[in-house]
């Protein structure tokens, strides 16, 4: 491709250098065409071993992920949260992650594009008030607007950040089935049982995985809603993923974690330990284009 390109250039210099010495003379504006733009510079040839480079990177982040884990979201499960468009291979290795980490994935939920296309925002703003009058006042904040409402609505069916402040059983199970008929949220086939006791599993930490054309102000109520009820929530995308760099840039009312880089191992093992970050620190932010640091280690 390169050597290409080069013999290309070269033709057309030479081309060029001919044209100027024919037609060099006191007549030779006339009948010429206006003069094209100039040949892209050829790229820099690759370098072979950039793949290896990436591949050892990978395997070194992966490899070191366990020790810098330590088990400590051990007793901290996590609800993954997709938004459209999300990459299925991604979430798979973040799912791998999180049980690297000490702990299980109890669902993975999927958001549907109704849920978050702003055409479709009197769905959402009638459905988040009538569940709110059938499930009483008290499970969404005063102030709530319809991203946050909705947010705070899908936090209580996926998330509690103690088991004492989790909805009963019954709420959480008409809400779940409200949000799912309404076609606004879908639950994978991962969900594990309920617990012995009966009670839904809720998990306390939200790991939430951007997908594509999704606005700034729906995602930040979503995630500001989530993070009212869990005890933490992270979202997470690939390098420079425009909502991860919209979240940064006008934060959500209330704090969420964000890391970009997902695509990379070293992105997938910044989200874990962003996940235990906010176990005791909410908000941070972290991966290829953190300003805070590339990978929360405090």
């Amino acid at each position: 491709m390169i050597r290409r390109l080069l013999i290309t250039f070269i033709a057309i210099v030479m081309a060029m250098a001919a044209g100027i010495a024919l037609g060099g003379g006191p007549l030779s504006d006339i009948g010429r065409t206006p003069s094209q733009a100039a040949a892209p510079p050829a790229q820099p040839a690759a370098d072979p071993q950039d793949e290896t480079r990436a591949a050892y990177a990978d395997a070194f982040a992966a490899g070191v992920a366990p020790a810098l884990y330590a088990d400590r979201l051990h007793g901290h499960p996590v609800a993954i949260v997709m938004m459209p468009g999300a990459e299925a291979e991604v979430v798979e290795a973040l799912a791998a992650q999180v049980q690297a980490a000490g702990t299980q994935v109890i669902a993975t939920y999927a958001l549907r594009r109704a849920l978050v296309d702003t055409g479709e925002k009197t769905l959402v703003d009638t459905l988040g008030i009538q569940l709110v009058e059938q499930l009483g006042a008290d499970v969404v904040t005063s102030d709530a607007t319809t991203y946050d409402r909705i947010g705070q609505l899908l936090g209580h069916a996926v998330s509690a950040a103690k088991r004492s402040e989790a909805m009963d059983p019954a709420r959480v199970a008409s809400l779940r089935a409200s949000l799912q008929g309404a076609g606004l949220v879908a639950q994978t086939d991962d969900q594990t049982e309920d617990q012995a006791d009966g009670k839904p599993n809720l998990a306390p930490l939200v790991l939430v995985v951007t997908g594509k054309e999704v606005e700034q102000p729906v995602l930040a109520g979503l995630v500001a809603g989530l993070a009212v009820v869990a005890r933490g929530v992270v979202v997470a995308g690939p390098t420079g993923d425009a909502g991860v760099a919209a979240l940064r840039a006008a934060p959500p009312v209330r704090p969420v974690a964000t890391v970009d880089g997902t695509e990379t191992a070293a992105g997938r093992v910044s989200s874990i330990l962003a996940l235990v970050h906010v176990l005791t620190t909410p908000g941070g932010s972290f991966g290829a284009s953190g300003a805070d640091s590339p990978v929360p280690l405090g």
